[in-house]
């Protein structure tokens, strides 16, 4: 058996297509995973999580979701899911589990960039470490995994929760809960507590876009019709399907309008539930927070209440822990790429997978993504051309996560077309010096 060259950090649902497209090209590889599971975070988001875009779009490829799934699954099914997807193609047969990746070192050096490729150290439960050479390495451990909790003065003497450790409300101390975080997160928790008959209040800093899941009673994703307008078009159509559904923003009281004049421009969330509960008085929106003064809360208009419980829904630091920071090309906490995300700034022999998350389904993406890579470890093999170098001349440093789909999707393409003229290039040279 042919010893892998390549290696695969992850074995959630961006590590599962990866390791999926490779070996679909051909393409033996090493996967290792931390945990004693596929799945990721789907095996311990919070028990209220249901995806928001539409299961017939939320798919590995060739792998659509259960007809008998509901519009829009819950975590445990999304989870039963990505397992069924690993066992129905053999992955688990290559992925070692338990494994901690502890470091991935340029061969050669920093100064080499990874143009030798990269050295994997590795722990396994069991305390054994263990270290190999690969000629690329493929980095799909995902984003969501270093909370984000902000430095706010003072002390909370009540207990606070990360959305990332939160299940149910049976976390939930007391009976006043803030949610700080107005994000789709957010307002999931902060829904959740609400039917459950809590006090809640949620602090929205700056004016977000509410977009329902359905319209006409169909996902918002699949009303084919709005295929034939533009993406420009389709923004306003949405923005405009919103107002007449749910209103305007300024009539939910404390819920502040966006800055913004358009979606791409702004930032959505897909939760109408929040607003159901605003109207019922169930949840109440607060500003900015102050201070914390035991379980006293100080808002930067002045106001005041108590809590029992701080619920937080603010998000993630990109993580990268095993490698170090000094190579890592960064804007701020944010890791910089080319090429539709893949190609880390300065790396050779590096590819991201799911360090990008352009707005819709997100299962897809990472398929894309490795689909490009494989064909990329092709011309690797060659050995004359540098991959990373090629396409970061010919695609702008980029590093946002949350971005615009469309402008990602035809980056995606630009990028694949380069790739397989690249490709060709390669593969003729090859053959005209093998007939000399």
């Amino acid at each position: 058996m042919t010893t892998p060259k390549y290696a695969v950090i992850g074995a959630g649902a961006a590590g599962l297509s990866a390791l999926a497209q490779l070996r679909k090209a051909g393409i033996d590889a090493d996967c290792f995973e931390k945990d004693d599971r596929v799945a990721g975070h789907w095996n311990t988001d919070y028990d209220a999580l249901h995806l928001i875009t539409a299961r017939d779009q939320t798919f590995f490829e060739d792998f659509p979701m259960p007809a008998d799934y509901p519009h829009f699954p819950r975590r445990d099914q999304v989870r039963d899911y990505i397992v069924s997807f690993a066992e129905e193609f053999a992955l688990t047969d290559h992925i070692r589990f338990s494994t901690a990746v502890e470091a991935v070192e340029p061969i050669g050096g920093a100064d080499s960039a990874g143009t030798r490729g990269w050295t994997v150290r590795t722990r396994s439960s069991d305390g054994t470490v263990s270290e190999r050479d690969y000629d690329a390495v493929l980095v799909a451990n995902g984003h969501l995994r270093d909370a984000k909790i902000p430095n706010v003065p003072g002390t909370f003497t009540g207990k606070q929760i990360h959305s990332s450790e939160y299940a149910n409300t049976g976390d939930i101390d007391g009976d006043r809960v803030l949610v700080v975080g107005a994000g789709n997160s957010g307002c999931d928790l902060a829904v959740d507590a609400a039917q459950h008959r809590f006090e809640v209040d949620i602090v929205v800093r700056k004016g977000v876009f509410f977009q329902p899941k359905t319209y006409f009673g169909r996902p918002r994703q699949m009303l084919e019709w709005m295929n034939q307008f533009s993406a420009e078009e389709q923004d306003f159509i949405a923005r405009l399907l919103a107002k007449v559904s749910l209103g305007d923003n300024t009539e939910y009281p404390g819920l502040p309008a966006p800055a913004e004049r358009t979606l791409a421009e702004g930032y959505a969330v897909v939760n109408d539930l929040l607003l159901y509960w605003i109207h019922h008085g169930r949840i109440s929106v607060r500003p900015a927070i102050e201070r914390f003064d035991g379980r006293t809360v100080t808002f930067d208009d002045g106001t005041q209440r108590d809590y029992d419980t701080i619920l937080y829904a603010t998000g993630f630091n990109p993580s990268l822990p095993f490698l170090d920071d000094r190579l890592v090309a960064k804007n701020g906490t944010m890791p910089v790429k080319h090429a539709a995300g893949i190609i880390p700034a300065g790396l050779d022999n590096l590819y991201y997978i799911g360090l990008t998350a352009p707005r819709g389904p997100q299962i897809p993406i990472y398929g894309m993504q490795a689909a490009l890579v494989a064909k990329m470890l092709q011309i690797q093999e060659s050995g004359t051309v540098s991959v990373a170098g090629f396409l970061s001349e010919r695609f702008p440093p980029e590093h946002g996560i949350d971005i615009v789909r469309a402008p990602w999707l035809k980056e995606l393409s630009e990028v694949e077309t380069a790739v397989d003229a690249l490709l060709f290039a390669e593969k003729s040279t090859t053959a005209t010096g093998a007939r000399a």
